[in-house]
């Protein structure tokens, strides 16, 4: 599955999101000090084996979107295959375990605490004795100050993408050896765990010129399990080799390949044995998993039920193989012997022998993906709703409200993860995830799913079901949908003529709007009638009610009026990705349009390329709902408020969004993030951002819906690498299996 986000932390939350924060705000939910019992819903899946039964050796073929701009993690275009090559190569003081919990890193820190508060907080590192640059080095505190120096913000000169609490270190000293380092803080920071993690060598952060350039295309020094051996934009991979100073458990690989394959391609890469481990779509993990299956003792061919049969014709099954070629040989014949027509004879023969080769073909493929299986977990990112409350229509709270309640959250999260396999439960905070400390399930600052309640607030905002609305040649553009229609995304009738057309409802009430009743909530059914562009489905086509219709046709008695205001219908731009892989998101994208048209609100689908839908939709600006991810952090109080940070004007008289895309924020939310990342009391850290939690979501500027689903093919021999869940890889440990060794299979259901 595509899914539009932002990748792990490197740029982790430094390069995409959105916020809220708003105006009366509901009691609020789940703000105590104790621990959280939760567990993440789903665990990882990477066949896990002993270092002992792995085999010594090998090339790890690994697909990745790209081949990276730049290997230096802290600049913006900084992407998801830079952060895995400095997992691999570079120091991290602390990683994330299974849990989505930071925990010390042994192979380079053999402890770090804050050894005095008052009057400045101070942390002392106590590095491992061994720790060394490729380059022989010890690594130290002279790295530790020039990465500090680097990131700080305090010379320009400098492109970084972000400083979040290097900005709040005073100094960096030498303690009591070498490998001692001392930091001192100007401000208290509860986050310094997150801080030296990828660190790089002083060589990289030491000017400007090493930091902006020196280190895009190449790391001369490392210090990790692996080494970067080149970076090769012609074949589009980067290789990684082994660290001969590596001073932990050795590396069980002596490559790892990282490929970039578009994934569209990666299903035929796979079959093609030019690849041995790639995240992958749903379509895509249906055929490995039907091809790893049980298979018929006879022919070798999975194991299908008959609607899935390719041919019913046993001539034209993959095992036919020669002799079904001869028998249509032998009909040809036949036929001429009879005095049939000869060319219809040879066209039939040919087309039977195309058959036979395409089943022939699908067999191979089959076959070769039988090598394969497919480790499925829940990424640590999660997939919301993202509404601008900028402009038009959604800058009223009352209407980001309605729309939110009017939205069945858990019917989408088991749209998407039900016919996966994998825990289909909605996410209920914005700055975690479950099973992390600062999970909690917020959604009660904004109220269940209700349509007769979202009805009211758009009433109270003074959109009125039935109202009045021009006719579309006199009218305006819809609300919320200004700019041109990029893609396929226009408004048309069923034969595609915008011409005498009119909104059911203009000319007649809706009877059944009075009291919500059961003709206007979900009766669990889910009618899909493949792309939607406009507000509501013509019901000629078998589709809702309530939208655009050929002039003359009588609107339905069960219709639910549109709403409208000042001669306008409430019709919301939403803005998609047309790109391969997003069809999941498409399908979300459809059942939200249905649950909204059941309170009025029309939608109008714009897809767009995949490149742009961040830059010149997202990040500007123009859309009314979008849908895109973000990926959970160990660090919620530095991570996370950016993203729902209020924005202020800049100096140029433009407003400084930084990653709030959604532009809903509050001087609230801000003073809690800040005291969250303030305090070094655990508990407090925690309550202070639940409490920030409930405000976003009684702001309704982003509804966070599901955690995104992780699929990955993987070579069955494999072990320690799949769907990692939460946990950083450990890149030493993987490998493949001694030959009769196997590994283990956790089942990605929920935790108990």
């Amino acid at each position: 599955m595509s899914h539009v986000g932002v990748g792990p932390r490197a740029v982790m939350r430094s390069v995409a999101f959105l916020t809220a924060g708003a105006l009366a705000v509901p009691a609020l939910a789940a703000c105590t000090s104790e621990e959280p019992k939760g567990k993440p819903l789903a665990g990882q899946d990477t066949a896990a084996a002993a270092r002992a039964r792995i085999s010594d050796g090998g090339t790890l073929r690994w697909a990745a979107d790209s081949v990276p701009e730049t290997l230096n993690s802290f600049q913006s275009d900084a992407d998801a295959t830079t952060t895995r090559v400095a997992q691999a190569v570079l120091p991290s003081m602390y990683r994330m375990d299974e849990t989505g919990r930071p925990v010390r890193n042994p192979d380079y820190l053999e402890s770090a605490e804050v050894v005095d508060t008052e009057p400045k907080q101070v942390v002392v590192y106590k590095l491992n004795q061994q720790a060394v640059w490729s380059d022989g080095r010890e690594i130290g505190a002279a790295d530790f100050a020039a990465q500090w120096r680097a990131l700080s913000g305090k010379d320009s000169a400098y492109w970084t993408a972000r400083n979040a609490g290097y900005d709040r270190i005073e100094k960096i000293e030498r303690g009591g050896d070498d490998l001692e380092v001392k930091v001192t803080f100007s401000r208290p920071y509860a986050d310094w765990k997150s801080l030296f993690t990828p660190l790089y060598p002083k060589d990289v952060m030491g000017t400007p010129d090493a930091f902006n350039d020196g280190a895009r295309r190449e790391l001369k020094t490392t210090a990790g399990p692996f080494a970067v051996k080149k970076v090769d934009t012609k074949e589009d991979e980067v290789v990684l080799t082994g660290n001969p100073r590596w001073w932990g458990e050795p590396a069980k690989l002596e490559q790892i390949v990282l490929r970039a394959v578009p994934r569209e391609k990666r299903v035929s890469q796979l079959a093609a044995g030019k690849l041995d481990l790639a995240e992958i779509d749903p379509d895509t993990a249906e055929e490995v998993t039907v091809a790893a299956g049980p298979r018929d003792a006879g022919t070798g061919t999975p194991l299908m039920g008959p609607e899935d049969s390719p041919a019913a014709d046993p001539e034209d099954s993959p095992a036919a193989g020669p002799q079904g070629r001869s028998a249509a040989r032998a009909l040809r014949s036949w036929a001429i012997a009879k005095g049939s027509d000869e060319d219809a004879a040879e066209e039939e023969t040919l087309a039977r022998e195309e058959r036979e080769e395409a089943l022939a073909k699908r067999e191979r493929r089959q076959r070769a993906l039988s090598g394969f299986e497919v480790r499925k977990s829940l990424e640590p990112a999660y997939t919301q709703l993202a509404l601008n409350g900028a402009d038009g229509p959604l800058a009223d709270e009352r209407v980001r409200r309605a729309v939110a309640r009017a939205l069945d959250r858990g019917k989408l999260a088991k749209a998407v993860l039900g016919p996966l396999g994998l825990p289909a439960e909605p996410v209920g905070s914005h700055v975690a995830l479950a099973g992390q400390p600062a999970y909690a399930d917020g959604s009660g600052a904004l109220g269940e799913q209700n349509a007769k309640e979202a009805r009211a607030l758009l009433a109270d905002a003074g959109w009125v079901p039935g109202g009045p609305v021009k006719k579309p040649k006199e009218a305006e553009k819809a609300a919320g949908a200004e700019g041109d229609k990029e893609s396929d995304g226009k408004k048309k009738s069923e034969d595609g003529d915008d011409d005498g057309t009119y909104i059911v409802g203009e000319d007649e009430k809706n009877d059944g709007e009075n009291d919500g009743g059961a003709k206007n909530e979900d009766d669990g059914t889910d009618q899909e009638s493949g792309e939607k562009h406009s507000s509501g489905k013509n019901t000629a086509q078998g589709g809702a009610t309530g939208a655009y219709a050929p002039k003359g046709t009588a609107a339905p008695a069960a219709a639910e009026a549109p709403v409208a205001k000042d001669g306008k219908a409430l019709t919301l731009r939403f803005v998609l990705p047309s790109g391969p892989g997003s069809d999941a998101l498409r399908t979300v994208a459809d059942r939200v349009s249905d649950m909204l048209e059941k309170i009025g609100v029309g939608t109008d689908i714009t897809k767009v390329p995949d490149e742009s839908y961040f830059k010149d939709h997202i990040a500007s600006g123009e859309y009314d709902l979008a849908l895109y991810s973000w990926p959970a952090s160990a660090f919620p109080a530095t991570d996370a408020r950016p993203i729902y940070a209020k924005p202020v004007p800049a100096a140029d008289g433009s407003l400084n969004v930084a990653q709030n895309y959604t532009r809903v924020g509050t001087d609230q939310v801000d003073q809690l993030f800040d005291r969250a990342m303030g305090t070094l009391d655990e508990g407090e850290a925690r309550d202070l951002l639940r409490k920030a939690d409930s405000r976003i979501w009684a702001a309704a500027g982003s509804i966070p819906l599901y955690q995104r689903p992780q699929l990955i093919a993987a070579r069955k021999n494999l072990a320690n690498a799949g769907a990692f869940g939460f946990e950083t890889p450990v890149y030493q440990d993987m490998g493949f299996l001694k030959k009769g060794a196997n590994g283990s299979r956790p089942s990605a259901t929920p935790s108990s």
